[in-house]
Parts: structure tokens; C-alpha cells; sequence
């Protein structure tokens, strides 16, 4: 799959689009891009670019109305807040220290570099994630009386888990930012599919016995879901 970015002059002003060539696609499509802030449009082999600006010029109000709907991007840098299990915390940069990333008084405290600021923090924030979306899914599986083959943290942007046939659980790394309740239900929701791979109502018959937010999580990821993927 190709990809090229560009900005474009549309009826509500200039955007950030990024093209895409898909020989799985059916039909020309639209997307937002939360992370990137930009609109993606996706070809199929056969259609001409003529075909995604159309379609853009027909939806651009809809396209300026989610670009300006997002949130602020936020940056892993000294001063910034980021959430972790939903509190915000202050990174601070700590040159002289000698822990390498460590959390105290409500901040998340990087040693070493200004440079490498960003990167550890994201790095350490990963970490965070394995560990506790770890202890959720062991939790949730002993509940169950089941056991994943694996646990695979990774940086995706339209899916906040999944679940292989072989039993690999997979996670956005960045649910370690949402509230407790959100990686509960998430934690949930992926074992759930160790022995339902649909999502059918025995299968949605176990996520309510393994979580009691279902409701108010899927809730919580449908509104400020894409505020996460604007962090770092």
C-alpha cells in the first residue's frame, strides 16, 4: 500500500490529506486520522485521484467539522501533562538523576538527556502498559478458567485490542493513558474472545461477567477515545 501526504486547498481551507493505494479497498473512502490530524483517502488499484477529490469536495464540511473537533495534540516534553490510568501527570525532567524514568509526586520523572525526553517517556509508558494491562488480563483469564498464548503491546490506531485464532491478546499501548474502568473493560473484552471469536451473545454474556463497565467504557473510548491518540 502506497501513501503520500499533501495539503489541500478545499472550500473550508487548506488540510492535511494523505492518500492511500489499497488493492483490498472496494470503493474510494474517507477517514480522519486522529493521531495525524489529517484526513486519509483511500483508493482501490483502478480509481484515479479525480475520484478521492470528488469525494472530498462533497464532504468537506464533514472533514473541516472532525479536524476541528480534535483535540489538542500533546507532546512527551518537560512541563507537559499526560494521563496515566486517567490522572494527568507532569513530565519533569530530572539530568541528574539516576533511575531512568520513575513515577513520584504525581509526575512522571525522566533522568538523562533532554533529547531522549521523549523517548523514554514513551518507552516507559509502554512498559506501564504491559504491566498493567497484564495484570487485567490475568485477572479476567483466571476468572474465565482460560489462558492467552500471549500478550503483544503495540502503538495501532483503529483498534484498542484484538485477538488472533492462536490466542495472542494485542493492546494498544496507549490504554494505559484512559481510566482504570477503560482498560478493565478492554482487558475484558479481548479474553472474552479467547472462547468467543465473534461477537455474538455468548460471547457479550462473558465480558458482562468478567467487567462490571462495559457501558460506560465503550461510552468513555466513543468520546475521548481520540484524545489518546493525540499524546506523543
Amino acid at each position: 500500500m502506497n501513501s503520500i501526504s499533501e495539503t489541500l486547498a478545499l472550500p473550508q481551507g487548506l488540510t492535511p490529506v494523505r492518500w492511500r493505494r489499497s488493492p483490498r479497498a472496494r470503493r474510494v473512502s474517507i477517514r480522519i486520522d486522529a493521531r495525524g490530524g489529517a484526513v486519509i483517502v483511500t483508493l482501490p488499484m483502478r480509481a484515479g485521484r479525480a475520484a478521492g477529490i470528488a469525494l472530498l469536495m462533497d464532504h468537506a464540511g464533514w472533514v473541516a467539522d472532525r479536524l476541528a473537533a480534535l483535540p489538542d495534540a500533546i507532546a512527551f516534553r518537560d512541563g507537559n501533562e499526560v494521563p496515566l490510568s486517567g490522572e494527568f501527570m507532569r513530565i519533569r525532567h530530572r539530568p541528574l538523576g539516576r533511575r531512568g524514568v520513575w513515577l513520584e509526586d504525581g509526575a512522571i520523572n525522566v533522568s538523562g538527556e533532554l533529547e531522549h525526553l521523549p523517548r523514554r517517556t514513551a518507552d516507559f509508558l509502554r512498559a506501564e502498559a504491559r504491566r498493567r494491562l497484564g495484570a487485567h488480563v490475568r485477572a479476567k483469564a483466571a476468572l474465565a478458567g482460560l489462558v492467552p498464548r500471549r500478550l503483544v503491546v503495540k502503538d495501532t490506531r483503529s483498534r484498542w485490542g484484538s485477538c488472533t485464532p492462536d490466542g495472542t491478546l494485542m493492546f494498544c499501548w496507549r490504554l494505559v493513558m484512559a481510566p482504570e474502568f477503560v482498560q478493565d473493560y478492554v482487558a475484558a473484552h479481548e479474553v472474552a474472545h479467547l472462547r468467543h471469536l465473534n461477537h455474538g451473545k455468548r460471547f457479550w454474556s462473558l465480558v458482562n461477567r468478567l467487567t462490571p463497565h462495559t457501558e460506560e467504557a465503550v461510552l468513555w473510548l466513543r468520546e475521548c477515545g481520540a484524545g489518546l491518540l493525540r499524546i506523543g
